[in-house]
């Protein structure tokens, strides 16, 4: 691959953010020695590495390879025999440990998951666990040996302390005993490595001993005092045999080590691969890249694609085709609007994906296989060489124009700039042709006008143009491929408060052709935004419509699916419903031929209706009914105690007990049966009153039993009544529904304490005209109601 074109694309700065990525200085020089490959099939290889790599950081967190240290040196001393010092046996654990963590990392987490491309590489580490465990169990750090590694190191430690502490207990008794008044400071210190006292010169001769050093002075002398010169004597020859033995287990764990020279070299190597390959997956990640899907056809299409050296939160992306319907791209346009931003994304991105990395796309983004890219990019003029900016240009030109073939891509920034227009163009187009015939793909950015008009009329080439707002002099770095663009430079001026006179004075410069062609640039601008806007209200229409018809689509399907359902659950209900009514008839009839031939009480008759009742109501709960609605919706005011009602839901007739209160409800009184119904659930049965001339008497009488029959109800409520209140109401009450032939009557008293009921019942006993009492029964309300009969 062209070097030049590799500095010039920057595909330097994407290297060095690749290794900023890898934690091992092995990852490191693995990605800086990583360059474009022009094989397919190395290519997807690569880019299989980094699709797996990719997948596991998202799934489960990035491994870390920072254990990863070079050993070589310490493998070649191995194998002459040598011992390695604690460092590098230290080392060579961190490599093994890191070995196996990330051999545990690369473990499928389930039996469904996928392998991939990186399983070979994990199944190849060798975590060396009995080797790690040694070295930490005898090696704490680089100058720390555990106790614990030999028997013989522990002994001998354990001796050094204890003379350690035989040394400072006789110093201390000297310091603080007959010495001290010849010592410069009471303290005990360190010469080399022999414990002293500072006595002062003066005393030389009062303490025995062996000077080691004196004060810069000679005012202090540094002396070992005979007692317990033996016993640093005895500390020197344990430091030794210290030393010695740390040699030894040194030298036992480096032939433990030298069994694994094999494995530890592969471990180096595949971390180090890993390393790197992660850290393209890494990158891949913080770029929100994609995989490029490649070809051998030159056929270049980037979805959306964003500099990876821009700011992504600022960058615009952009989306170029080339080498499909046309193999020749002219990008036109004002400066700064992103032509040139748009070349060094073309070329970066084919650097890039060929060496195996993500682009900053949309997926299914396609690039194509090239065996070398040439870029002539940027300014390269030399004082020293002579060479001015159009020289600089040609020179690169030439360069690599006699090198190019179809399996190249040619990126040319502002082609024939740097000298006289019309020649500069000239050559332009010669240089474009050339390669256009060749079916070289190409891609050049120009102001020139003759440039456009040779991409309109020659087959094979397209125009493109970066768009610019004159009416806020910025570029919006959209590339707008099929437009040619204009350069804006009398708008521009305007703008920026160039007089009109002075821009009047420009145009008529301008021949009529030129003017005449900008005008149509011009048109098509206006033309393919107003084109642009409309796509996109049609666009926004036919997914609204697309939504509503899915919206459509399932509520039908949910109609049908609920439809089926209750036609399924209402069978099979009205099957149930059947079995049970059967059922409860059969029962029925043979509870009456029972109560026919037996001798059974009222209260038990009316006990087992009442159940049966239930059974009924139970039945009738599961049915999905139309419920009857009264034929003229009556009013509260309509309803008046003791008038015939019927009530619909229960099929039954009544008597209002109750005036409606606030929301409706009243209570009826169906035969014994006392229940509370809401108006809408009532009809009122208006029934000619038929009275016989037996029941009209002709006295005053007669009209007041018709009154009474109508006003009185059959049901008296006691409660909270003391007994001689409740006893006077009840005797006006009896009387009254006697005369009105109210027959049997409910006495509501409570349960509480029993008393209140107990006076009734005294009470009724001695009514002549009452026939029978009782207590209610189940669903009469029990013993808080009393049942009265008249003869």
């Amino acid at each position: 691959m062209n070097q030049k074109t590799l500095l010039k694309l920057e595909y330097d700065k994407i290297i060095n953010l690749l290794a900023d990525q890898a934690s091992s200085d092995s990852g490191k020089r693995r990605c800086k020695t990583l360059l474009p490959m022009t094989d397919l099939e190395e290519i997807n290889t690569a880019e299989e590495q980094t699709a797996a790599a990719f997948t596991r950081i998202v799934k489960k967190g990035r491994p870390s390879f920072s254990g990863c240290y070079s050993v070589e040196d310490s493998m070649k001393r191995l194998e002459i025999g040598a011992a390695l010092s604690s460092a590098e046996l230290l080392r060579i654990c961190k490599l093994a440990e890191t070995a196996g963590r990330a051999k545990s990392y690369g473990r499928h987490d389930t039996v469904d998951e996928l392998a991939d491309c990186l399983d070979s590489y994990f199944e190849q580490l060798a975590p060396l666990t009995p080797l790690t465990t040694e070295i930490r169990r005898c090696i704490i750090e680089e100058d720390e040996i555990s106790d614990d590694a030999s028997s013989n190191l522990k002994h001998i430690r354990r001796s050094i302390g204890m003379i350690n502490d035989k040394v400072h207990s006789t110093l201390t008794s000297l310091v603080n005993g007959s010495l001290r008044s010849y010592l410069q400071d009471p303290i005990i210190t360190m010469r080399g490595d022999r414990y002293c006292l500072p006595v002062k010169a003066e005393y030389r001769s009062q303490v025995s001993g062996m000077i080691h050093d004196q004060s810069s002075t000679g005012s202090t002398l540094f002396i070992e005092p005979m007692a317990v010169v033996k016993l640093n004597n005895d500390l020197k020859e344990l430091y030794g045999k210290e030393q010695e033995e740390i040699q030894i287990i040194l030298a036992r764990l480096s032939v433990d080590a030298a069994e694994y020279i094999e494995e530890l070299r592969s471990n180096y190597t595949i971390l180090g691969e890993l390393d790197f390959i992660f850290a393209k997956g890494a990158l891949a990640l913080s770029m929100n890249a994609s995989r490029p899907i490649f070809n051998t056809d030159g056929y270049i299409h980037i979805r959306e694609g964003r500099h990876p050296l821009l700011d992504k939160k600022k960058v615009v992306p952009i989306t170029i085709m080339l080498g499909k319907e046309f193999d020749l791209l002219i990008v036109t346009g004002p400066n700064t609007g992103g032509k040139t931003v748009s070349l060094k994304t073309v070329g970066l991105f084919t650097l890039m994906g060929q060496a195996g990395l993500y682009i900053p796309a949309l997926d299914r983004s396609k690039l194509s296989v090239f065996e070398n890219v040439y870029a002539d990019i940027g300014d390269e003029q030399s004082i020293e060489q002579s060479l001015s900016t159009f020289s600089s240009h040609m020179t690169n030109i030439v360069s690599f124009l006699q090198d190019v073939d179809d399996r190249s891509l040619v990126l040319f920034d502002e082609l024939g700039a740097g000298t006289d227009p019309t020649e500069g163009a000239a050559l332009a187009i010669a240089i474009l042709s050339y390669l256009h015939e060749r079916g070289i793909r190409t891609m050049a950015t120009t102001h020139y006008s003759e440039l456009k008009v040779f991409a309109l009329s020659t087959k094979g080439v397209e125009n493109a143009c970066c768009e610019f707002d004159v009416e806020t002099l910025r570029p919006t770095y959209h590339l707008l491929i099929g437009i040619p663009g204009k350069s804006n430079a009398f708008a521009i001026s305007s703008k920026l408060g160039l007089p009109d006179y002075i821009i009047e004075s420009a145009k008529s410069h301008l021949s009529e052709q030129d003017e005449s062609f900008e005008d149509l640039l011009a048109d098509l601008e206006t033309s393919r935004r107003t084109i642009e806007k409309e796509q996109a209200e049609i666009a926004s229409y036919k997914r609204e419509i697309e939504k509503l018809k899915h919206s459509l689509d399932a509520k039908q399907e949910k109609l049908t699916e609920q439809k089926e359902r209750i036609i399924k659950e209402a069978n099979e209900k009205a099957n149930a419903i059947l079995r049970e009514a059967k059922e409860v008839a059969d029962e029925t009839m043979k509870q009456f031929r029972k109560f026919g031939k037996e001798n059974i009480s009222a209260a038990d008759m009316e006990r087992e209706r009442e159940r049966l009742r239930k059974k009924m109501a139970k039945t009738q709960s599961g049915m999905t009914l139309e419920k009857k609605k009264p034929k003229k919706q009556h009013k509260p005011s309509d309803f008046r105690l003791g008038e015939s009602v019927k009530v619909l839901s229960m099929n039954l007739t009544g008597t209002v007990s109750s005036l409606p209160d606030a929301k409706g409800n009243l209570f009826v009184q169906m035969g014994i049966l006392r229940s509370q119904v809401n108006i809408s659930d009532l009809e009122i049965i208006e029934e000619p009153m038929t009275i016989t001339a037996k029941q009209m008497r002709r006295t005053s009488t007669g009209k007041m039993k018709m009154s009474k029959s109508l006003a009185v109800s059959p049901e008296i409520n006691l409660l909270g009544k003391t007994v001689d209140e409740a006893i006077a109401e009840l005797d006006k009450y009896l009387d009254d529904a006697y005369i009105a032939h109210v027959s049997p009557v409910r006495i509501v008293h409570g349960k509480g304490t029993g008393a209140l009921r107990n006076g009734i019942h005294s009470y009724l006993k001695r009514q002549k005209h009452v026939k029978s009492y009782r207590l209610g029964a189940f669903g009469e309300g029990d013993a808080g109601v009393t049942i009265v009969e008249f003869k």
